[in-house]
C-alpha cells in the first residue's frame, strides 16, 4: 500500500522523531501495517510490538488522538479508501457462520447510525438544509455506488420543491448541463469510497463555474472535500465489503423531512400539482374506489 502521501500516515511519520523508543516501534509498525492494526485491540497491538498497553495509550495520545477508538477511526478511513475488492475478501465480516454475518451487518449499520447521531455537526447540517431549500436550482450528483444516494436525494427533493436535477457523474454530458445552469445554482455531490476520479473532476468544474458546492461524504479523507464550500461527513465504525447505506440514507431522509416542515405551504402546493399530474396520466397504481350501494 502506498501511504507515503496520506495525511494519516504522514502525521505519524512526522511525530516519530519526537516519540520514545517504544513509541517509535509502534509508529513504524502502524505505518507499515495499517490494514492489520485497524482490526487490533490495544492489547493485540501491544503484543505485536512487545510493549505494554499503557505504551499504546500514550502513543495514541502523543499523536493527538483523544482515544484509541479515534485513532482506529482515522486508520479505518485510510484503509477503506485504499482497499481493492480482492482485499475486502479477508474482512472479518466474511468469516464465520451465515447467521453471524447477518447479526454483524445489522449491528454495524446500527452502530454507524448511533455514531452519526452523536457526532454530527447540527449547525453544518442546518446550513445544508437551508442552502438546498433556498437555491433557485439544485443539481445532485453521484457516481457508481454514490449515485444510489444521489438519486435517492434528488428524487426525494423533487417531491418537496421545484428545480431539481439529478446528475450521473459517469455521464460526460453533465458538464454541458452544468455549463447551461442559471446563476446561483447549487450543486450537491455525494461521494463514497472508493472515490471515482470523475467526481473529483466534476467538483473542479463546479468551482470553475462559480457555483456553490456541498459535498456529502463518508470520510474526512474524501478527496472532494477541499473543493466544497460546505461538507457533511457520514463516517462508519468499520470497513464495509461494498458499502454501508443505513446512516447515509437516514440522514437524507431527515433532510427531506426537515425541508418539508420548514416550507410547508410551498411543499403542499407543489405536491398537490404533482398528485394531479400523477392521477391525470395514470402514473401510479391506485386502489379502485368502491361506491357505496
Amino acid at each position: 500500500m502506498k501511504n507515503a502521501t496520506n495525511p494519516v500516515v504522514q502525521h505519524i511519520v512526522n511525530h516519530i522523531p519526537t516519540l520514545t523508543p517504544k513509541g517509535r516501534i509502534l509508529g513504524n509498525y502502524v505505518v507499515h501495517n495499517p490494514r492489520r492494526v485497524v482490526f487490533m485491540t490495544t492489547k493485540e497491538l501491544a503484543n505485536a510490538c512487545a510493549v505494554s498497553e499503557a505504551t499504546v495509550v500514550r502513543f495514541v495520545s502523543q499523536l493527538g488522538y483523544g482515544t484509541y477508538g479515534a485513532f482506529l477511526q482515522a486508520l479505518r478511513d485510510l484503509v477503506n479508501t485504499g482497499m481493492t475488492l480482492q482485499d475486502r475478501v479477508d474482512l472479518p465480516g466474511l468469516k464465520g457462520a451465515e447467521n453471524d454475518r447477518l447479526g454483524r451487518v445489522m449491528a454495524e449499520e446500527m452502530e454507524n447510525m448511533r455514531q452519526l447521531y452523536q457526532t454530527m455537526d447540527r449547525e453544518v447540517l442546518n446550513t445544508f438544509i437551508n442552502e438546498i431549500g433556498d437555491a433557485p436550482a439544485v443539481y445532485v450528483a453521484g457516481s457508481r455506488l454514490s449515485f444510489t444516494f444521489a438519486y435517492y436525494l434528488g428524487w426525494s427533493l423533487s417531491k418537496v420543491r421545484k428545480g431539481i436535477d439529478i446528475l450521473n457523474g459517469s455521464d460526460s454530458t453533465v458538464v454541458d448541463r452544468l455549463n447551461n445552469a442559471s446563476a446561483g445554482a447549487l450543486v450537491v455531490i455525494v461521494a463514497t469510497s472508493r472515490y471515482p476520479n470523475e467526481l473529483i473532476r466534476l467538483a473542479k468544474v463546479v468551482r470553475r463555474l462559480d457555483f456553490t458546492l456541498l459535498v456529502l461524504a463518508d470520510s474526512p479523507l474524501c478527496p472532494l472535500l477541499p473543493f466544497a464550500h460546505k461538507t457533511m461527513v457520514v463516517p462508519s465504525q468499520s470497513i464495509p465489503y461494498i458499502g454501508y447505506i443505513a446512516a447515509m440514507s437516514s440522514l437524507i431522509s431527515y433532510m427531506i423531512l426537515e425541508l418539508a416542515a420548514r416550507h410547508r405551504e410551498k411543499v403542499t402546493s407543489h405536491q398537490e400539482k404533482l398528485e394531479r399530474i400523477y392521477l391525470e396520466n395514470d402514473i401510479l397504481f391506485n386502489l379502485p374506489v368502491i361506491d357505496n350501494p
